[in-house]
C-alpha cells in the first residue's frame, strides 16, 4: 500500500431505530449517531444525552463491597492501612480517592506506588515486606492484585488481610485469596463490568462514607475518578460516561491546587473535553510513573500547598518532555527494524537492551496503528525482558497470548492492551510461536478502513451542528467522535494553504454548494500535493478554541473521479 493510498472509505450502517428517533423528534444527523450507539428509544437517548449521578447503578451491587467496606471500616481508630497502586493515571487517580475518602472517615492509612524499573507491576511481595514493616494490619490494591497470588500468600502469611480493588481480567487463574472487588471475575453479576479502577475507587468511596455516615464532596471525587476512566481507555459509555461527563464538566469549577496548577501548565481551559485528558493532562500525570517514581503525581492530587502545586506541575511538565523524547527514540529504532524486514509477519515482536520499560506501551500502540499489526515491545535487563503490548480491531491480544500464560513470568491486561514479561532464553521461541500462530488472522485486520458516520458539503458545517455533536461528548472507546466525509472540494483560490510548527498544515476549500470550509492536517504539509484538484477528505469536526472557528482535522483525503 502507498504512502498516499487513501485506504478504504465505509459509510456506517443505518441503524432501523434512526427512524424511530427522528420520529421522537431529533434531528436526523443526531439520530442516526445516537442509534449508531445503541440508542433505540427517546428515554434512552435522553439518558444519553443527559448522564446524572442517578444513572449509576448501587455500589453494593458490586461482588465484595459489603465485605471490603466492613473491614475498612474496622480500621477505624487504629490505622494500619498501606493502600498499594499503579503507577498510571488509573492507578494514581483510584490511590488519591482512596487516600482522601478514608482519612475523612477517621481511618489513618498511606500509600505505596509500585517503581516502574524497581519494582514492575502492581503489588510486589517487596511491598508487603514494606507494610508488614510499617505495622499495617490490611492492605488495600487498587487497579493490581487480581494476579498477585505470591505476594498476597505473603501478605496472609504474615497477618495481613488484603482487599484487591481492580478491573484486570483474571483470565484461567483462581482468584486471589483476597477480599475481590472486580466486576471481571466470574460471577459477579454487576450490570456494567466496564469500570476502571478509578470508578471502582470511586464507587468503593461512595459506599465507605455511606456506611461511616460521613457526606462526601461527590464533584470533588469524580474530578479525580474521570481522569483514570478517560486516560485507562475503558468504553465511555454506562457509568464510564457519567463518571467522565459529571467529571469533566466538574473539573471547571476545581479548587484543587494541583489540578490547577496542572491546567495551567498544559494550557487548557473549560470546557474540558475527554481529549483534553487523554492527550494532554493523562501524559502529563503518567509521565513521571513512566520515566520514575509516580510519587510526584499522587503529591499533585493530594497537595493543599499552592507553591508545591506548582512545583510538582513544572516536575511532571519536565518529565512528560523527557517521555516524548524517549518514545521518539524507540519507535525510530523499531522502524528501522521493521522497514529492513522483506515482509512485516502478522505480530510484531522487538526488543532491545537500551530501551525505557516506562515507554514501551505508548511506543507500541503508535507502531500498531502505523503499520495496522499487534505490537509487542520489550526491554531486556539481564535474563528478563519485560514489556507492553498494543492490539487492533479485530484482534483480542489478551485472549491471543493468553494461551501462552504459563511460560510468561507476568500477564495481564485488556483485550487491546497486554502487559507481560518473560525469560530471555525463551523470548525467541515464543515470539516464533507467536508469529506462527498469528498467521490465521484474516488479512482485513491489517487493511486500512474508515467508518465514516457523517457524508457533509460544507454549507451543512454550522454552529447548530456544532451543538448536536457537542451533546454526544466525552467522545472515547464505544463512543468515538464521528467521522466526517466532506466534499467534493477544491483549494479556495483566494486563500493559499498556511503551514505552520512541524508539517502541519491548514486550507482552505470552496465546496460545489460555493461555501467554504478550513481543513487542518497535522503532519499535512509534505502530503500537500494531496490537495489538488477536486477531492474529498475525511476528518473530525473541531472548534477552533482560540477563533471559535469550526474546522476539519484530517484523517485522508482521496480524489473525486
Amino acid at each position: 500500500m502507498g504512502r498516499d493510498d487513501p485506504g478504504e472509505w465505509i459509510e456506517a450502517e443505518r441503524p432501523t431505530a434512526t427512524e424511530t428517533l427522528v420520529a421522537a423528534g431529533y434531528p436526523e444527523d443526531q439520530a442516526l449517531l445516537l442509534a449508531r450507539r445503541g440508542i433505540e428509544s427517546a428515554a434512552a437517548a435522553e439518558q444519553f444525552l443527559n448522564p446524572s449521578l442517578d444513572q449509576l447503578h448501587p455500589h453494593f451491587a458490586l461482588h465484595g463491597m459489603d465485605q471490603a467496606v466492613d473491614r475498612l471500616l474496622e480500621q477505624r481508630g487504629r490505622g494500619g492501612i498501606v493502600v498499594v497502586g499503579d503507577y498510571d493515571v488509573d492507578g494514581v487517580s483510584s490511590t488519591a480517592i482512596m487516600l482522601a475518602t478514608l482519612r475523612a472517615c477517621g481511618i489513618e492509612c498511606e500509600a505505596i506506588l509500585p517503581h516502574r524499573k524497581r519494582d514492575g507491576y502492581g503489588l510486589q511481595p517487596q511491598h508487603v515486606e514494606r507494610a508488614v514493616e510499617r505495622g499495617a494490619e490490611l492492605i488495600l490494591t487498587l487497579d493490581c492484585g487480581t494476579t498477585a497470588h505470591e505476594p498476597i500468600a505473603l501478605a496472609r502469611l504474615s497477618g495481613l488481610d488484603v482487599i484487591v480493588v481492580d478491573h484486570h481480567l483474571p483470565g484461567d487463574e483462581e482468584l486471589p485469596d483476597a477480599i475481590l472487588v472486580n466486576p471481571q471475575q466470574p460471577d459477579c453479576g454487576y450490570p456494567f463490568p466496564e469500570l476502571a479502577a478509578a470508578g471502582l475507587a470511586f464507587k468503593l468511596a461512595l459506599a465507605v462514607a455511606e456506611r461511616a455516615g460521613r457526606d462526601l464532596p461527590v464533584e470533588a471525587l469524580l474530578r479525580i475518578a474521570c481522569l483514570g476512566t478517560i486516560a485507562d481507555m475503558v468504553p465511555l459509555v454506562g457509568e464510564n460516561r457519567v463518571i467522565a461527563a459529571l467529571g469533566l464538566r466538574a473539573l471547571e469549577e476545581t479548587r484543587s491546587r494541583g489540578l490547577r496548577a496542572l491546567l495551567a501548565e498544559a494550557r487548557i481551559e473549560p470546557p474540558y473535553r475527554a481529549s483534553d485528558v487523554g492527550y494532554r493532562i493523562g501524559p502529563r500525570l503518567n509521565a513521571v510513573g513512566r520515566v520514575g517514581s509516580a510519587d510526584p503525581a499522587l503529591e499533585l492530587l493530594m497537595t493543599r500547598d499552592d507553591e508545591r502545586a506548582r512545583q510538582l506541575a513544572g516536575e511532571l511538565e519536565t518529565s512528560n518532555r523527557d517521555r516524548r523524547d524517549e518514545e521518539a527514540r524507540v519507535v525510530s529504532e523499531a522502524e528501522s527494524r521493521l522497514e529492513a524486514l522483506a515482509e512485516l509477519p502478522p505480530i510484531l515482536v522487538l526488543w532491545d537492551p537500551d530501551w525505557h520499560r516506562g515507554v514501551v506501551g505508548i511506543a507500541a500502540s503508535r507502531l500498531a496503528r502505523k503499520y495496522r499489526r499487534p505490537t509487542l515491545l520489550l526491554q531486556v535487563e539481564g535474563e528478563r525482558a519485560s514489556g507492553s503490548g498494543r492490539s487492533v480491531a479485530g484482534i483480542e491480544l489478551f485472549d491471543f497470548l493468553d494461551a501462552w500464560r504459563d511460560r510468561l513470568l507476568r500477564f495481564g491486561g485488556h483485550s487491546q492492551a497486554v502487559g507481560l514479561s518473560v525469560e530471555m532464553e525463551q523470548l525467541e521461541e515464543l515470539a516464533a510461536e507467536w508469529r506462527e500462530a498469528a498467521l490465521v488472522w484474516p488479512e482485513e485486520t491489517r487493511q486500512r478502513r474508515y467508518h465514516y458516520e457523517l457524508s457533509l458539503t460544507p454549507g451543512q458545517i454550522d454552529q447548530d451542528l456544532w451543538h448536536r455533536l457537542v451533546q454526544l461528548e466525552p467522545y472515547g472507546v464505544g463512543n468515538p467522535q464521528p467521522l466526517v466525509r466532506l466534499g467534493p472540494l477544491r483549494l479556495d483560490p483566494e486563500r493559499s494553504p498556511r503551514t505552520f510548527g512541524q508539517d502541519h498544515l491548514r486550507a482552505f476549500v470552496v465546496g460545489r454548494d460555493g461555501r467554504k470550509a478550513t481543513l487542518l492536517g497535522w503532519g499535512w504539509q509534505s502530503k500537500r500535493h494531496r490537495l489538488e484538484g477536486e477531492f474529498e477528505a475525511l476528518g473530525r469536526l473541531e472548534k477552533d478554541r482560540r477563533y471559535h472557528n469550526l474546522e476539519l482535522h484530517l484523517s485522508e483525503v482521496r480524489p473525486v473521479g
